[in-house]
This record gives C-alpha cells, structure tokens and sequence, in this order.
C-alpha cells in the first residue's frame, strides 16, 4: 500500500437507520485508536515469573477524535443533536485502501472554539459502543 492522503480519510454518520451516511462535513484532522484490554493471569508457578496473558479476555474499544471547521448546515446540526441527546448511532471510518470499519459510537466529547481574526473550530471524540465490523479494501 502506498502513502495515502489524510483528507481521504472519511468519517461518516447515519443518525437515522431509515437514511445512508453523511459524511461529517469540515474535518481538518482525524483519529482512530484501536485499544484492546489485557487480563493477567500469572501466579507463582508461570514459568520464571514472566507475565501471562488470557488469550481472548479483556475489552476491546475504538475511540475517533477528530477536529475541523463546521460548513455544512446538516452535519453539524446532526452532530449537535446527537451530543446532546447522547444518543448512540452507527458511524463509518473509511481508510482509502485499507477497508471500511463501521459499528456503534457516542459522541463523548463536543467542544468549540475560535480566534477574533479566524473562523470557529470544533473538536470531537467518539467511543464505540458495541461490536465493530471491518470490511478490508477489494
């Protein structure tokens, strides 16, 4: 796989079931943290005292943080009402050719901001909220 542009990474919404995703309209920067829990299970007799891990065990999350300008009057409403509902809705992180990975996030966290002499920003973090698929690139 060759370098890929950071703007062909998409973040899509879809806050109505009945409705496709819309791409959250404005994002300057995004990220996508995979973190998987580890459960210990060493005791006095593993082998030289080296650490043991449970296979299989532990919880696995994602988490996307991303920031950008808002400029598009339907995704950011729709991102509003989402926070402040603390509703739980399917998302799409698209990688160009590296595959789709789609499942159920919260917006956790929603902050604005902005400079006298520049436009207003807005920061967001999202937290899976159940099993993620992962669709690899064709």
């Amino acid at each position: 796989m060759s370098a890929q542009k950071g703007k062909d990474l998409l973040l899509k919404v879809k806050p109505d079931p009945l409705q496709g995703f819309i791409t959250v309209a404005g994002m300057r920067s995004r990220r996508v943290t995979f973190n998987a829990q580890s459960v210990d299970v060493t005791d006095f007799e593993s082998t030289g005292r080296w650490r043991q891990l449970l296979a299989g065990a532990g919880l696995q999350r994602v988490s996307i943080a991303g920031s950008g300008i808002f400029k598009d009057t339907e995704s950011d409403q729709q991102i509003q009402s989402l926070f402040f509902a603390a509703a739980i809705v399917d998302w799409l992180v698209v990688f160009p050719d590296f595959g789709d990975l789609s499942g159920p996030f919260q917006i956790v966290s929603l902050e604005y901001g902005g400079e006298h002499g520049g436009e207003m920003t807005f920061e967001m973090t999202l937290e899976s909220a159940g099993a993620m698929a992962f669709t690899a690139a064709a």
